[in-house]
């Protein structure tokens, strides 16, 4: 078959622009081919882009030969462009058609393709990963990521309208940023080097110019956990602000997932009905437990956590039961979280940090951090951490370190909150686990 030429055609609509109003109206349009169905005297061509589908028909005795032979060759996922008028109809959901006056064949697939995009024919999710340039054409699928977009979207215009600077910080890095062994080393020249797992040391140094930045980029964890919440490599929305505590930036967190929550209400209506789920827009401010209040909580339900562990999955879904929407977990001990959060003043064995939960699972970790460098010295060794290691980072705090706060929200859960999806590869393009390094 010799495909044609793009040329000087030029898309004057998208499908879901073309209206019943415009009948008899010329148009131009590019898409794919999502399916075809042949009654004899005449052919429907469900024409698929970014914004949806429309019906190409095609009658035999009205078309011109040339549209006819091409529409006999056309299969799925053929890329094309029609040429047409539109044409108004009680017989397609949307009460519009386009009667093709020129077909082109730009590119053609695979007689056999490994997945069915309509969603008719279920498939796993690994089978949807290994063919996940295909899958991402699923009307199911393009639903998720508009909503993802439109969700930073409205995180941008918030910080940028409370007069946050956007930031881009290195991923290559020379120590830790947080600890632990959860690092992916990297050959840099003849020296070992790291990935980021976050842009936190640097967000605390730039406060000291800039003193409210945000940034929303890529980060890496070698994460052992294989779960339905957990990425190697995931998107991170992180602030910092200078002169501010941890209540300064829950207030600033909550009002953001308002926001957020509404925008896309209000801009996704027709991606929420294809997920079929609803975001509801929450009240503030959120509700504040205490470490200690959640215990207590847990126990009534027939959990027992001794003070200062970690609160186990299972024990957050039943606290998701108990608090089914936003809630805030605060005044954790301090030994559980990073070495720069910083400890209460008045009890030094509780932290001012804070996670921001939805039901059971974890959106945003956060807090107020440390701004003195003898006490950020010595968290560092309680940690287990060499603050020769930090060197670049603790001289900062000799040029005038503010007192400073902030936090991080995790893109992916967030955007599993917002449509209803419960494995974090879902809402992942393509997602990277212990398991997956491809496609």
């Amino acid at each position: 078959m010799k495909l044609d030429y793009i040329g000087d055609w030029s898309r004057t609509h998208y499908s879901t622009d073309v209206k019943p109003e415009m009948d008899s109206e010329e148009v131009t349009l590019f898409g794919w081919v999502q399916e075809i169905r042949d009654l004899g005297g005449i052919r429907f061509v469900i024409l698929q882009d970014r914004e949806g589908t429309i019906q190409i028909t095609v009658p035999r005795k009205k078309v011109g030969s040339e549209v006819l032979s091409k529409s006999d060759v056309l299969q799925k996922r053929y890329s094309i462009g029609v040429k047409g008028a539109v044409r108004k109809t009680t017989m397609t959901p949307r009460g519009v058609e386009v009667i093709p006056k020129q077909i082109g064949i730009f590119s053609t697939a695979a007689l056999r393709l490994p997945i069915d995009i309509t969603g008719k024919t279920p498939a796993h999710i690994d089978v949807r990963l290994d063919a996940r340039a295909l899958d991402l054409c699923r009307e199911e699928n393009a639903a998720i990521f508009k909503i993802q977009h439109t969700a930073v979207e409205a995180l941008r215009k918030f910080l940028f309208e409370r007069k946050f600077i956007e930031i881009h910080t290195p991923r290559i890095i020379a120590s830790a940023t947080e600890g632990g062994a959860a690092l992916f080393p990297v050959e840099y020249f003849e020296r070992k080097a790291f990935l980021a797992q976050s842009p936190q040391l640097y967000k605390e140094e730039l406060v000291m110019s800039f003193e409210k930045v945000f940034e929303v980029g890529p980060f890496f964890r070698a994460e052992e956990s294989h779960t339905r919440r957990h990425l190697s490599e995931f998107v991170s929305i992180d602030i910092e602000q200078a002169f501010a505590t941890a209540e300064d930036v829950m207030q600033l967190l909550e009002q953001l997932m308002q926001f957020t929550c509404t925008v896309v209400n209000e801009k996704c209506m027709k991606e929420l009905t294809t997920l079929k789920h609803s975001v509801e827009v929450p009240e503030v401010p959120f509700k504040r437990l205490k470490y200690d209040d959640v215990l207590q909580d847990l126990k009534s339900e027939g959990i027992e956590i001794p003070w200062g562990e970690d609160i186990p999955t299972p024990a957050f879904r039943t606290l998701g039961e108990v608090h089914p929407y936003f809630y805030f977990i605060v005044d954790w001990p301090t030994h559980s979280k990073a070495f720069y959060i910083k400890p209460h003043d008045d009890n030094p064995e509780l932290s001012e940090g804070f996670d921001l939960m939805w039901r059971w699972i974890e959106l945003v970790s956060g807090g107020t951090r440390i701004a003195h460098k003898d006490l950020l010295i010595r968290r560092l060794k309680e940690k287990g951490l060499n603050p020769k290691s930090f060197k670049y980072h603790l001289q900062a705090f000799d040029y005038g370190m503010p007192p400073h706060a902030g936090w991080a929200i995790g893109l992916e859960r967030l955007t599993m909150m917002l449509t209803g999806k419960k494995n974090i590869r879902e809402v992942t393009l393509y997602p990277r686990d212990k398991f997956r390094l491809t496609p």
